[in-house]
């Protein structure tokens, strides 16, 4: 009968979810804020920092929001870009520290170099969850 037939078919099905998820990039995640305002927030600065961020100093100017943390391996491997960016001086480049102890970014910071003209610290992560952070490395063009 047909369930003989049954493997093949569940094979068959397979090879075609398989092939089509092949074709899709997994570095593009869809945002949901792509041409929406920036969600209201209002962060401290990092320890040893003074300027915070908050949605008001994003406001009227193109600038980049990256969001990092101490933890991030790969947020240090991008650390030079970021460094290499405020050197030129193209765009204001702020910093959303995600989910990170206070003592460790400063620390990260002071080793790495500060590259953000503002950052604040989203320590329990909920304004990061506002922006949609899948995780980190994240970086956000508001304009």
């Amino acid at each position: 009968g047909w369930s003989r037939f049954l493997p093949l078919a569940i094979f068959a099905l397979l090879a075609v979810v398989l092939g089509i998820g092949l074709t899709l990039n997994p570095r593009e995640v869809p945002s949901p804020l792509i041409g929406k305002p920036v969600p209201d927030f209002k962060l401290p600065p990092v320890k040893g920092r003074t300027l915070g961020l908050a949605s008001a100093d994003l406001r009227g100017e193109v600038s980049l929001v990256n969001v990092f943390a101490s933890w991030c391996v790969a947020c240090r491997e991008e650390h030079p870009l970021w460094m290499a960016l405020k050197a030129r001086g193209v765009v204001p480049i702020h910093g959303l520290d995600y989910k990170d102890k206070p003592d460790d970014a400063a620390r990260w910071l002071g080793e790495l170099g500060d590259p953000y003209t503002r950052t604040g610290a989203d320590i329990d992560g909920r304004v990061g969850i506002d922006w949609g952070v899948y995780g980190v490395p994240e970086t956000f063009v508001i304009d």
